[in-house]
């Protein structure tokens, strides 16, 4: 009986001792020698991450594509599939997510993370994302987790990649190209994020956390839109907001000439006109000079006088204030009156810069020329 319980004890201590070493993940290398890597880049607002492990070449130039990597689907001797194709890297599956929605060679593909792998050909490789980004490499791949397939051509490299990598190239504000490169052949394929629809649902989301308390995040919404001229109906909800007392930007020349560019975009400039007149007595020295400026760019001198009469008036003795009315003076052909507030400005400039611009100006002035 004894020496039963001693036995039923060393069983239930050896099952124990199995179950804790199965259990056991120490930290070491990647098998084969093969490194672990990732690598992300931000397109318009979305963000693209991609894990994998790098094979090495490893004095196999030549025997890479076509022969470790084969072509087309192979039958790899485990798991549930028949015809495997590439993991696109080594070891663990490689993975590719995404924040957004995003079109990969011109195809939707829905925000999320995906299985990554790779029918190769050396015409034409097929890109596969699977649903299914936890399985082990590509042993148990199914055609039916498939969330889109593509077909790309590959290209031969000018230089030898040892170590197989992913890096974004062509990098434009709403796409980017991703390089699979290794050994001598480059796999390229284009994702492009639809910016304005991204950017937009991202604002939405966010006007509605603490953001949506101070009227700063209203103006910068309504201001991106303005820039891209687009959504300007929502624009104006949200320069409506902006110019609220609310949040204090009922006092704002930001909020109020935010207003005007809307209304000015969506052809109401009489309603423009009079928001900016409304809005001149919040602006501060910086603000009333660059909207004059604004207005002199647009050819309107007799406007921008007005503003940066309305400045001096308020900052007589600045160097800002001064030169605004010398380049409002010279707009309206006036360079009498320019040449003397730009000798006005001289002895005010605040460094050697803006003394030699000065400087300059009178000169121009003097010869009886517009320094605008």
């Amino acid at each position: 009986m004894k020496k039963i319980i001693i036995a039923s004890t060393l069983l239930v201590f050896l099952q124990l001792t199995l179950f804790n070493l199965a259990k056991a993940q120490l930290t070491t290398p990647p098998s084969g020698g093969n490194k672990k890597a990732s690598v992300s880049e931000r397109i318009g607002i979305s963000d693209i991450t991609i894990h994998y492990d790098r094979p090495g070449v490893k004095g196999r130039e030549g025997k890479i594509w076509g022969q470790l990597i084969p072509v087309g689907y192979t039958d790899q001797g485990f798991g549930n599939t028949k015809a495997a194709p590439w993991r696109a890297g080594a070891n663990e599956n490689t993975t590719i997510e995404f924040s957004s929605d995003v079109q990969v060679e011109g195809q939707a593909l829905p925000a999320g993370k995906y299985g990554f792998f790779i029918a190769y050909d050396p015409a034409e490789c097929t890109l596969i994302f699977s649903k299914n980004s936890s399985s082990w490499g590509s042993f148990f791949y199914n055609p039916a987790e498939d969330a889109l397939r593509v077909k790309v051509k590959p290209v031969a490299a000018e230089k030898s990649t040892e170590w197989l990598k992913y890096e974004f190239t062509n990098q434009t504000e709403n796409s980017a190209v991703i390089d699979l490169q290794w050994e001598k052949l480059v796999i390229p394929f284009k994702i492009a994020v639809d910016l304005p629809t991204t950017q937009l649902a991202s604002f939405r989301k966010e006007l509605q956390t603490d953001r949506g308390f101070l009227w700063e995040s209203w103006v910068q919404a309504a201001q991106w839109c303005v820039q891209n001229n687009t959504n300007l109906d929502q624009a104006l909800l949200w320069a409506d907001t902006a110019t609220s007392a609310n949040f204090g930007g009922d006092k704002s020349f930001q909020t109020w000439s935010t207003k005007a560019q809307v209304l000015d975009k969506l052809g109401r400039g009489t309603e423009a006109a009079a928001i900016m007149k409304k809005s001149l007595p919040y602006g501060n020295i910086f603000e009333l000079h660059q909207y004059a400026r604004q207005l002199l760019s647009q050819k309107k001198s007799k406007e921008a006088f007005e503003v940066f009469k309305m400045n001096f008036d308020m900052h007589p003795g600045e160097f800002m204030t001064n030169m605004g009315m010398a380049r409002g003076y010279s707009a309206l052909g006036n360079y009498k009156k320019a040449l003397e507030f730009a000798q006005k400005a001289q002895p005010l400039a605040p460094d050697p810069p803006n003394k030699a611009s000065v400087e300059k100006f009178i000169k121009t002035l003097q010869e009886g020329k517009d320094i605008n």
